[in-house]
């Protein structure tokens, strides 16, 4: 196979495929037992800007934003692998095999998918599979995966969780039969040797099974997301000599496909970070990673009071309460059901960080109420942050007519004149819009994040509380 560099000259090797070779390679060295490899991370799409800021504040290092939405990459020593674990805006975690900023695909599918076999056998594996062995020693055991941890995709690409048991027309059964003889035979032999002997080599004779996941987007390719994987894997079995399966796999090979963006990655997240804090799942729980993203966007101070009203699950100032600890958190909801699973949250972390050993006590108070009608003194609180209804789930579009307008008065009631911020979560944009225009100079909007919940197009809004007498305007809206 040919490979093509930016200047359009090129040489085939065992550590460079496609037509084009990346920079994360040349980055990837080894000082004595330290070895430097890139990191891939899925974050909430709309907050990779804040992420990257999180790697540099806790890290130290720069991280680079992709070119496809939702992603950052950045360098690490394995020495600070634990740290990556600890980052609070990431979803999934991959160890970066190679990378090809402007991969050339062939014009048919079948020289592509051809491509793509010959490329396993030429990817520099080595320093990214000894990150995965670390990253498992760092990990606790937490026996098999119930499903993939594959990185989520967005709603216009396609994904696909391909075990090479698809394969029947590579013939892949002798495949999977060449990877179990060699090690029987050679168990037998050791043990014929000797017991010692048996025993250890007993663990290594155990094979690695591997599933290969493949997440594509982009229009302008030949083949489908379950062709790459298929075939990409096929030829992975071959050349390592694993063993497929599906569920039960020991490692995650990515395929990630972005127009002409190709990385492959070996995963290092067994599931998504985002279900870190939460137990008690509701209708519309908000995934932490998205509400830690909220939280930095109104930077919370030491002693602030910081309010949702429509908590939920408690999944924001769980979030807060964790993260950013020198404020006070007051959750609240109507519904007895949602401030039951708040409550169950927080016990359940209270709980953890117990056996942990750690301090168990959380700044953060629960109380069920009228969000329209707050026991809340005026100007007390210094942010608002909440997931409002989108109108789809929870509530109707119809209703957050009369709801918003509602809720804004009475968070632009409770929030401090001049100072004081919300930052409000919704996909109903024109209704939100609409009530802040109704709010009479209430409410002034700063700063607004696109982000993707659930496949759906929202808006995170950052609003500043104006110095506006909140007497006068309540009267006046209330007269029009």
């Amino acid at each position: 196979m040919s490979s093509q560099e930016e200047d359009g000259t090129a040489e085939p090797g065992h550590n460079t495929a496609g037509p084009s070779t990346s920079s994360s390679t040349e980055n990837d060295k080894i000082t004595g037992d330290i070895i430097t490899v890139t990191i891939g991370a899925t974050v909430p799409t709309g907050f990779e800007h804040t992420a990257a800021e999180e790697v540099n504040e806790k890290i130290g290092v720069d991280a680079r934003i992709s070119k496809d939405r939702g992603r950052i990459y950045f360098p690490i020593t394995t020495d600070k692998l634990y740290q990556v674990h600890l980052l609070r805006s990431v979803d999934n975690l991959f160890v970066v095999v190679e990378e090809y900023d402007h991969y050339q695909f062939k014009e048919s599918k079948e020289e592509t998918l051809m491509e793509m076999q010959q490329l396993a056998s030429k990817l520099p594996w080595t320093n990214a599979l000894e990150v995965w062995k670390l990253n498992g020693a760092l990990k606790k055991k937490k026996g098999y995966r119930k499903g993939g941890n594959g990185t989520k995709v967005k709603p216009n690409s396609e994904a696909t969780d391909a075990a090479i048991a698809d394969t029947e027309q590579q013939e892949p059964p002798q495949a999977a039969s060449a990877a179990e003889s060699p090690t029987k035979a050679e168990s037998t032999a050791d043990t014929e040797t000797s017991t010692q002997d048996s025993e250890e080599t007993a663990p290594e004779a155990k094979p690695i099974k591997f599933r290969v996941t493949c997440n594509r987007a982009g229009d302008k390719h030949s083949f489908s997301s379950n062709e790459a994987a298929r075939d990409f894997g096929g030829a992975v079995q071959e050349y390592f000599l694993w063993k497929a399966d599906m569920t039960k796999f020991d490692i995650e090979v990515l395929l990630n496909i972005h127009n002409e963006e190709v990385v492959i990655g070996i995963a290092l997240t067994e599931e998504s970070l985002h279900r870190r804090n939460i137990s008690h799942f509701g209708p519309t729980t908000l995934r932490s990673t998205l509400c830690y993203g909220m939280l930095r966007l109104c930077k919370p101070q030491a002693s602030d009071v910081i309010l949702d009203p429509m908590c939920g699950t408690g999944a924001i100032p769980l979030e807060g309460a964790i993260e950013f600890n020198s404020s006070f958190y007051v959750a609240g909801d109507n519904n007895d059901m949602a401030v039951n699973r708040t409550v169950n949250n927080i016990c359940h972390i209270q709980k953890r960080r117990a056996i942990k050993g750690s301090a168990s006590g959380l700044p953060i108070d629960t109380v069920r109420w009228d969000l329209c009608n707050l026991p809340i003194r005026t100007g007390s609180v210094d942010i608002i942050i909440t997931d409002m209804p989108f109108g789809k789930r929870m509530g109707s579009r119809k209703k957050n007519w009369d709801l918003y307008p509602s809720c804004l008065r009475e968070m632009a009631r409770v929030c401090t004149p001049g100072s004081g911020k919300a930052v409000l979560l919704t996909q109903d944009k024109k209704c939100l819009a609409k009530a802040i225009s109704r709010m009479g100079g209430l409410w002034r909007k700063l700063h607004t994040v696109w982000v993707n919940v659930g496949g759906l197009h929202a808006g995170v809004y950052l609003l500043k509380r104006t110095g506006a007498v909140f007497e006068a305007v309540y009267w006046f809206s209330h007269s029009v």
